[in-house]
Protein backbone atom coordinates (compact mmCIF):
# COMPACT_ATOMS: atom_id res chain seq x y z
CA UNK A 1 0.00 0.00 0.00
CA UNK A 2 1.13 3.76 -1.01
CA UNK A 3 2.14 6.00 1.43
CA UNK A 4 -0.26 9.32 0.34
CA UNK A 5 0.61 13.03 1.19
CA UNK A 6 -3.22 14.64 0.37
CA UNK A 7 -5.23 11.42 0.89
CA UNK A 8 -6.56 9.04 2.99
CA UNK A 9 -7.60 5.40 1.99
CA UNK A 10 -9.33 3.25 4.29
CA UNK A 11 -10.94 -0.13 4.04
CA UNK A 12 -13.98 -1.51 6.01
CA UNK A 13 -14.76 -4.63 4.59
CA UNK A 14 -15.72 -4.28 1.53
CA UNK A 15 -15.88 -0.89 1.54
CA UNK A 16 -12.50 1.49 0.07
CA UNK A 17 -13.03 5.14 1.48
CA UNK A 18 -11.02 7.25 -0.34
CA UNK A 19 -10.87 10.60 2.04
CA UNK A 20 -9.02 13.59 0.54
CA UNK A 21 -7.52 15.15 3.07
CA UNK A 22 -6.35 19.01 3.56
CA UNK A 23 -9.22 20.86 5.25
CA UNK A 24 -7.03 24.12 5.74
CA UNK A 25 -7.16 24.24 2.25
CA UNK A 26 -10.78 23.49 1.56
CA UNK A 27 -9.58 19.70 0.27
CA UNK A 28 -8.53 21.68 -2.57
CA UNK A 29 -7.67 19.44 -5.74
CA UNK A 30 -4.16 19.84 -6.52
CA UNK A 31 -2.16 18.06 -8.93
CA UNK A 32 -0.72 15.53 -6.55
CA UNK A 33 -3.92 15.01 -5.19
CA UNK A 34 -5.52 14.12 -8.57
CA UNK A 35 -2.02 11.55 -9.13
CA UNK A 36 -2.83 9.96 -5.80
CA UNK A 37 -6.86 9.48 -6.28
CA UNK A 38 -6.17 7.66 -9.34
CA UNK A 39 -2.82 5.52 -7.60
CA UNK A 40 -5.81 4.88 -4.97
CA UNK A 41 -8.54 3.38 -7.60
CA UNK A 42 -5.47 1.40 -9.29
CA UNK A 43 -4.74 -0.06 -6.26
CA UNK A 44 -8.46 -0.95 -5.47
CA UNK A 45 -9.40 -2.37 -8.46
CA UNK A 46 -6.87 -4.79 -7.89
CA UNK A 47 -7.75 -5.60 -4.44
CA UNK A 48 -10.62 -8.24 -4.85
CA UNK A 49 -12.05 -7.90 -1.06
CA UNK A 50 -12.97 -4.19 -1.83
CA UNK A 51 -16.78 -3.94 -3.30
CA UNK A 52 -17.35 -0.13 -3.68
CA UNK A 53 -15.29 3.04 -3.92
CA UNK A 54 -16.43 5.92 -1.36
CA UNK A 55 -15.14 9.30 -2.23
CA UNK A 56 -15.17 12.32 0.84
CA UNK A 57 -13.57 14.94 1.94
CA UNK A 58 -11.91 15.70 5.49
CA UNK A 59 -13.87 17.18 8.26
CA UNK A 60 -17.36 18.71 7.68
CA UNK A 61 -16.86 21.86 5.97
CA UNK A 62 -16.02 20.80 2.43
CA UNK A 63 -16.14 17.57 0.66
CA UNK A 64 -14.06 19.31 -2.17
CA UNK A 65 -13.27 22.34 -3.35
CA UNK A 66 -12.03 22.82 -6.52
CA UNK A 67 -8.88 23.11 -7.84
CA UNK A 68 -6.33 24.99 -6.59
CA UNK A 69 -6.21 28.55 -7.31
CA UNK A 70 -2.43 28.95 -7.47
CA UNK A 71 -2.07 26.04 -9.64
CA UNK A 72 -4.68 26.96 -11.91
CA UNK A 73 -3.34 30.53 -12.25
CA UNK A 74 -0.30 29.07 -13.81
CA UNK A 75 -1.87 27.01 -16.79
CA UNK A 76 -1.09 27.32 -20.12
CA UNK A 77 -3.50 26.38 -23.33
CA UNK A 78 -1.42 22.91 -23.76
CA UNK A 79 -2.38 21.95 -19.96
CA UNK A 80 -5.73 20.96 -20.77
CA UNK A 81 -4.11 17.99 -23.33
CA UNK A 82 -1.91 17.19 -20.33
CA UNK A 83 -2.20 13.30 -19.05
CA UNK A 84 -3.26 13.13 -15.66
CA UNK A 85 -5.25 15.61 -15.89
CA UNK A 86 -8.87 16.32 -13.95
CA UNK A 87 -11.04 15.70 -17.10
CA UNK A 88 -9.42 12.29 -17.97
CA UNK A 89 -9.58 10.97 -14.49
CA UNK A 90 -13.71 12.04 -14.04
CA UNK A 91 -13.66 9.77 -17.14
CA UNK A 92 -11.78 6.76 -15.55
CA UNK A 93 -13.82 7.28 -12.16
CA UNK A 94 -17.37 7.36 -14.02
CA UNK A 95 -16.20 4.50 -16.18
CA UNK A 96 -14.34 2.48 -13.22
CA UNK A 97 -15.61 -1.33 -12.91
CA UNK A 98 -16.77 -0.73 -9.02
CA UNK A 99 -19.31 1.07 -7.79
CA UNK A 100 -18.66 4.50 -6.63
CA UNK A 101 -20.37 6.63 -4.28
CA UNK A 102 -19.70 10.81 -3.52
CA UNK A 103 -20.30 11.12 -0.09
CA UNK A 104 -20.69 15.17 0.33
CA UNK A 105 -19.75 16.67 3.73
CA UNK A 106 -19.48 19.99 2.89
CA UNK A 107 -18.83 22.46 -0.26
CA UNK A 108 -18.55 20.81 -3.30
CA UNK A 109 -17.32 23.10 -5.66
CA UNK A 110 -16.14 23.42 -9.23
CA UNK A 111 -14.04 20.71 -9.30
CA UNK A 112 -15.12 18.68 -6.12
CA UNK A 113 -19.15 18.78 -7.89
CA UNK A 114 -17.44 17.72 -10.94
CA UNK A 115 -15.87 14.91 -9.49
CA UNK A 116 -19.25 14.28 -6.94
CA UNK A 117 -21.10 13.83 -11.04
CA UNK A 118 -18.44 11.80 -12.11
CA UNK A 119 -19.70 9.30 -8.96
CA UNK A 120 -22.46 6.69 -9.63
CA UNK A 121 -24.41 7.69 -6.64
CA UNK A 122 -24.08 11.25 -4.85
CA UNK A 123 -25.26 11.54 -0.99
CA UNK A 124 -24.83 14.62 0.76
CA UNK A 125 -25.90 16.18 4.13
CA UNK A 126 -27.83 18.71 4.46
CA UNK A 127 -24.97 21.34 4.96
CA UNK A 128 -23.44 20.50 1.73
CA UNK A 129 -23.86 22.90 -1.26
CA UNK A 130 -22.79 22.68 -4.29
CA UNK A 131 -21.45 24.86 -7.65
CA UNK A 132 -19.73 25.39 -10.77
CA UNK A 133 -18.15 29.05 -10.07
CA UNK A 134 -15.75 29.05 -12.88
CA UNK A 135 -17.01 31.55 -15.05
CA UNK A 136 -15.79 34.52 -12.30
CA UNK A 137 -12.31 32.91 -12.91
CA UNK A 138 -12.94 33.85 -16.61
CA UNK A 139 -13.24 30.31 -17.34
CA UNK A 140 -15.70 27.23 -17.52
CA UNK A 141 -15.87 23.51 -15.75
CA UNK A 142 -13.89 21.76 -17.91
CA UNK A 143 -13.18 18.71 -15.86
CA UNK A 144 -17.21 16.93 -17.44
CA UNK A 145 -19.09 19.78 -15.53
CA UNK A 146 -20.77 21.11 -18.34
CA UNK A 147 -21.54 17.71 -20.03
CA UNK A 148 -22.16 15.86 -17.09
CA UNK A 149 -24.38 18.24 -15.31
CA UNK A 150 -26.95 19.09 -18.15
CA UNK A 151 -27.20 15.19 -18.49
CA UNK A 152 -28.08 15.17 -15.27
CA UNK A 153 -30.21 17.92 -14.66
CA UNK A 154 -31.24 19.11 -18.22
CA UNK A 155 -29.67 21.98 -20.39
CA UNK A 156 -32.09 24.40 -19.04
CA UNK A 157 -31.13 24.38 -15.06
CA UNK A 158 -27.29 23.36 -15.91
CA UNK A 159 -27.16 26.46 -18.36
CA UNK A 160 -28.56 28.43 -15.10
CA UNK A 161 -26.31 27.31 -12.90
CA UNK A 162 -23.53 27.33 -14.64
CA UNK A 163 -23.62 30.96 -16.14
CA UNK A 164 -24.72 32.05 -13.05
CA UNK A 165 -22.42 30.85 -11.02
CA UNK A 166 -24.84 29.82 -8.27
CA UNK A 167 -24.78 27.94 -5.48
CA UNK A 168 -27.57 25.63 -4.00
CA UNK A 169 -28.05 23.45 -1.08
CA UNK A 170 -28.35 19.95 -0.40
CA UNK A 171 -31.99 19.99 -0.38
CA UNK A 172 -32.30 22.04 -3.71
CA UNK A 173 -29.74 19.96 -5.32
CA UNK A 174 -31.89 16.72 -4.69
CA UNK A 175 -35.26 18.30 -5.67
CA UNK A 176 -33.00 19.15 -9.35
CA UNK A 177 -32.09 15.67 -9.98
CA UNK A 178 -28.09 16.56 -9.02
CA UNK A 179 -27.69 13.82 -5.65
CA UNK A 180 -29.91 11.25 -4.85
CA UNK A 181 -30.54 11.44 -1.36
CA UNK A 182 -29.94 14.16 1.25
CA UNK A 183 -29.58 13.54 5.22
CA UNK A 184 -28.52 15.24 8.47
CA UNK A 185 -24.97 15.03 9.08
CA UNK A 186 -25.55 12.83 11.49
CA UNK A 187 -26.73 10.31 9.38
CA UNK A 188 -24.42 10.62 6.14
CA UNK A 189 -22.18 7.86 6.76
CA UNK A 190 -25.11 5.97 8.47
CA UNK A 191 -27.43 6.11 4.99
CA UNK A 192 -24.12 5.75 2.57
CA UNK A 193 -22.94 2.59 4.06
CA UNK A 194 -26.23 1.50 4.11
CA UNK A 195 -26.63 2.46 0.10
CA UNK A 196 -23.28 0.80 -0.26
CA UNK A 197 -23.88 -2.48 1.39
CA UNK A 198 -27.41 -2.89 -0.85
CA UNK A 199 -24.91 -2.56 -3.82
CA UNK A 200 -22.04 -4.94 -2.37
CA UNK A 201 -25.06 -7.63 -1.75
CA UNK A 202 -25.92 -8.25 -5.53
CA UNK A 203 -23.68 -9.82 -8.09
CA UNK A 204 -20.54 -8.12 -9.06
CA UNK A 205 -20.76 -9.14 -12.22
CA UNK A 206 -24.38 -8.02 -12.48
CA UNK A 207 -23.47 -4.88 -11.08
CA UNK A 208 -20.59 -4.24 -13.36
CA UNK A 209 -22.78 -4.75 -16.73
CA UNK A 210 -25.26 -2.54 -15.33
CA UNK A 211 -23.01 0.48 -15.16
CA UNK A 212 -21.58 -0.31 -18.56
CA UNK A 213 -24.92 -0.60 -19.90
CA UNK A 214 -26.43 2.80 -18.67
CA UNK A 215 -23.21 4.83 -19.00
CA UNK A 216 -22.38 3.31 -22.99
CA UNK A 217 -26.61 3.29 -23.81
CA UNK A 218 -27.24 6.66 -22.40
CA UNK A 219 -26.06 8.75 -24.90
CA UNK A 220 -26.40 6.33 -27.83
CA UNK A 221 -29.95 5.82 -29.73
CA UNK A 222 -32.43 3.35 -28.21
CA UNK A 223 -31.46 0.77 -30.84
CA UNK A 224 -27.95 1.06 -30.31
CA UNK A 225 -28.83 0.94 -26.13
CA UNK A 226 -30.89 -1.82 -25.84
CA UNK A 227 -28.47 -3.58 -28.33
CA UNK A 228 -25.81 -2.83 -25.17
CA UNK A 229 -28.34 -4.21 -23.00
CA UNK A 230 -29.33 -7.09 -24.62
CA UNK A 231 -25.34 -7.91 -24.90
CA UNK A 232 -24.94 -7.61 -21.21
CA UNK A 233 -27.39 -10.06 -20.75
CA UNK A 234 -26.14 -12.55 -22.73
CA UNK A 235 -22.81 -12.35 -21.30
CA UNK A 236 -24.72 -12.46 -17.61
CA UNK A 237 -26.36 -15.76 -18.80
CA UNK A 238 -23.18 -17.30 -19.36
CA UNK A 239 -21.93 -17.03 -15.67
CA UNK A 240 -22.12 -19.24 -12.57
CA UNK A 241 -23.50 -15.80 -10.98
CA UNK A 242 -26.78 -15.99 -12.41
CA UNK A 243 -26.98 -19.97 -11.95
CA UNK A 244 -26.28 -19.28 -8.14
CA UNK A 245 -28.78 -16.02 -7.30
CA UNK A 246 -31.28 -18.24 -9.58
CA UNK A 247 -30.94 -20.95 -7.39
CA UNK A 248 -30.24 -18.68 -4.34
CA UNK A 249 -33.47 -17.60 -5.38
CA UNK A 250 -35.56 -20.34 -5.61
CA UNK A 251 -34.26 -22.30 -2.66
CA UNK A 252 -34.79 -19.45 -0.52
CA UNK A 253 -31.48 -18.28 0.94
CA UNK A 254 -28.66 -15.83 0.45
CA UNK A 255 -26.90 -16.21 -2.42
CA UNK A 256 -23.15 -16.71 -2.57
CA UNK A 257 -21.63 -14.85 -5.66
CA UNK A 258 -18.14 -15.74 -6.92
CA UNK A 259 -17.54 -13.23 -9.65
CA UNK A 260 -17.66 -15.72 -12.35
Amino acid sequence: MSDFHTLLLQKSEQLAYIIINSPEQRNALTKETLSEIKLALEQLRNDSTIKCVIFTGQGDKSFAAGADINQLNKKAPIDVFQVGNMQELYTFIESYEKPTIAMVNGYALGGGCELAMACDIRIASKNAKFGLPELNLGIIPSAGGTQRMSRLIGKGRALHLILTGKLITAEEAERIGLISECVSQDKLIEEVEKNAAQIVSKGPLAVKLAKMAIHNGYDADMQTGLLVEQLAQGILFSTEDKNEGTSAFLEKRTPVFERK
